[in-house]
């Protein structure tokens, strides 16, 4: 598999600017962009299967959101929010010089997508939301709170892969080989062994929400979706401890009325490894 092209924006914060990672897959001066956001605590590199198979027909980008992947960390943890994501992916759509792009998000990055596809004269075509909606399911969160910003020190890519595996069950079947790809770019060399590249202060403000803020965050997401007027596919996996059944389903009657394709055998959130999966999303992006 050919290697994407690893480049860098510069994008603003409340204490000064940061740099902000990303890979880019197919000839650079295509003007069809799909861009490609990762979920909670990974990084753009998840997308590699994805962008090998669309690199023919798109200039596909996969940033590293801040405090991620190659990206730099911030300064003041509390950057760490969806809204300022949105603003950096804007200042990333300027510098790609895109008059339109699809986007296909994963959790957090398609909670980011949506952002930016509610924004007046948006350039989203079409939206791929995998495995995410306007309602997050509390035990979802308990979960992802037990792990998140945890420190860790590996001393081989196979113990940290067996590690991460250990908190990843719901991203479905896979093989040794394709599990060791997608845990590879999640590492840093540590001394003798490895730490994760992911800035544990991303857990800061994800450790201050709290019901209230909760049920505030998931009206305004709602308002968000239902402004949509955009082809939009959402993925579930069947098991999802994050996107209920019955938040797919609700997604399907308002807004964009999205499309809904789920998975058997998989929880939160298909990695679209797995054929079927870059199937269904090839399908719907490359569909007139």
């Amino acid at each position: 598999m050919t290697e994407p092209r690893l480049r860098h924006v510069q994008c603003l914060d409340a204490k000064g600017l940061h740099r902000m990672a990303y890979w880019e897959w197919g000839d650079p001066a295509n003007r069809r962009v799909l861009v490609c956001v990762h979920g909670l605590s990974r990084q753009g590199r998840d997308f590699d299967t994805l962008s090998a198979a669309l690199r023919g027909h798109y200039r596909v980008v996969c940033p590293d959101v801040v405090g991620r992947g190659q990206s730099e960390w911030l300064a003041d943890p509390m950057g760490y929010a969806i809204p300022a994501y949105v603003a950096d992916m804007v200042t990333l759509l300027a510098r790609l010089d895109a008059d339109v792009v699809d986007w296909v998000g994963t959790s957090m990055g398609g909670l980011i997508g949506l952002g930016v596809s509610a924004l007046p004269k948006s350039p989203v075509r079409r939206l791929v939301l995998n495995d995410v909606g306007p309602v997050i399911e509390p035990a979802s969160l308990a979960r992802i709170g037990t792990y998140l910003g945890q420190p860790a020190h590996w001393d081989s890519e196979q113990q940290a892969a067996d590690a991460l595996w250990a908190l990843s069950q719901g991203f479905g079947p896979h093989t040794r080989e394709q599990w060791l790809a997608l845990t590879r770019p999640q590492l840093q060399p540590d001394g003798s062994g490895y730490k994760p590249r992911c800035d544990p202060a991303i857990a800061v403000p994800f450790r201050m929400i709290t019901p209230e803020l909760a049920k505030l965050g998931e009206a305004a997401l709602w308002q968000a979706y239902d402004s949509l007027r955009l082809p939009t596919l959402l993925l579930r996996g069947a098991e999802s401890d994050l996107l209920s059944a019955a938040t797919a389903q609700t997604m399907m009657q308002r807004g964009p009325r999205a499309r809904l394709v789920q998975f058997a055998g998989v929880g939160h959130a298909p990695t679209m490894v797995a054929d079927d999966q870059v199937r269904a999303v090839s399908e719907f992006l490359l569909a007139e």
